[in-house]
């Protein structure tokens, strides 16, 4: 399928942000078309743990979480796909007194939102995750809405929709420039020709500093590593939460037969690398040792790495420039934004159609940094 010569939006990025972005422009009747120079879900999005919560502590998170859970909930129908949703709920585990404080706070504004979430008792955190090891446990905070599902049928559902709503989706194809006159896009270069157009929605994730620099827009994304593994099937399966220790960011949740598990390195160094460390697995065998050792009875299947891409007060960024007319983006999530693809991608056509999205987004704006008005998020390992 070749390249349109002209269409009204070019969508750079085939990951959640990118396809969400897509289908739901295409259902609002622009003509779309979304480039991703690798594969669909071929980036960070394929590597997500494939959490989804509203379990946050800055209310635009909350909300945008929210909605995404909802739109989850109703992906079979809209766009239509299967996508293995498992509201197993989410449990933060708590082992400090300052972190009690924290989530109690978080949880009594998440109840202010109409997010159905509470505090509970150390018994309970162990019935909630059977895994759990409760030495040193103050509380934890429940989320029973949350859950997991899976990221790459995720995007295979909207791009798919977008498809079928007359979008071109196109893989294998990477932007080479974007041109703009008076302050207005006007041309996108890719390796397989030039598209005229006057949009350009940046949904490249650790990459989109790269295409918010054809127009010359700084966009302040670092890529991270993180890694995660797989283990070999339950001998006799259990139902779990979402479990996150959150002083050390060790976490694990069922994936398939098995249990999907990982945690945040804070020696990493930046960078596109996502070679496997040789010592991930005795780093992660150390922190299970404590907080879950039963984990350490189960082999390990399989495992991967993939980038986060992580701004300074680990927000998004999420707008249209100042500069450049119709220059959108959607990036540096800091970890959480397959959970929030689904909303975004509503924001986006808001923000392109000009009608008011459903939350303020402003504050999300690439600006801020400038201002130095941050809104630094908590609730997150």
């Amino acid at each position: 399928m070749s390249l349109p010569a002209s269409i009204d939006v070019v969508v750079v990025g085939g990951g959640v942000m990118g396809a969400s972005a897509a289908f739901h422009l295409a259902e609002a009747g622009a003509s779309v078309v979304l480039i991703e120079r690798g594969e669909l879900s071929g980036g960070s999005t394929s590597k997500a743990a494939g959490g989804v919560r509203a379990n946050f502590s800055d209310e635009l998170n909350i909300m945008l979480g929210k909605r995404s859970l909802d739109l989850f909930a109703d992906f079979p129908q809209r766009p239509g796909q299967e996508i293995d949703l498992h509201r197993s709920g989410y449990l933060f585990v708590l082992t400090r007194p300052e972190d009690v404080e924290l989530f109690t706070a978080s949880v009594a504004l998440q109840n202010s939102l109409g997010v159905e979430s509470r505090m509970v008792d150390v018994d309970e955190a162990c019935a909630l995750s059977p895994l759990l090891n409760p030495e040193g446990v103050l509380a934890a905070a429940w989320s029973p809405q949350d859950g997991h599902c899976t990221p790459e049928s995720v995007v295979l559902g909207y791009a798919t929709g977008a498809r079928r709503l007359g979008a071109t989706v196109r893989t294998g194809v990477a932007v080479t420039g974007i041109s703009s006159s008076g302050g207005e896009i006007t041309t996108v270069q890719t390796t397989e020709g030039d598209i005229a157009t006057g949009c350009v929605i940046d949904c490249a994730g650790a990459w989109s500093p790269e295409v918010a620099a054809y127009v010359g827009i700084d966009l302040p994304v670092t890529p991270y590593k993180r890694e995660l593994l797989i283990t070999e099937p339950l001998a006799e399966p259990f139902d779990t939460a979402f479990t996150i220790d959150y002083a050390t960011s060790f976490y694990w949740h069922r994936e398939g037969p098995g249990i999907l598990t990982g945690f945040s390195r804070k020696d990493t160094q930046p960078g596109f690398g996502i070679e496997r460390d040789a010592d991930f697995p005795e780093r992660l065998a150390e922190l299970a040792e404590h907080r879950a050792p039963g984990l350490l009875e189960l082999g390990v299947r399989s495992g991967w790495a993939g980038l986060y891409e992580v701004t300074p007060d680990h927000n998004a960024l999420l707008g249209e420039s100042r500069q450049v007319a119709r220059f959108l983006y959607a990036t540096g999530f800091s970890g959480h934004g397959f959970l929030q693809g689904p909303a975004v991608g509503e924001i986006l056509r808001d923000l392109y159609l000009g009608r008011e999205p459903f939350i303020d987004v402003s504050p999300l704006d690439v600006e801020r940094f400038a201002s130095g008005d941050l809104r630094p998020e908590r609730n997150i390992v």
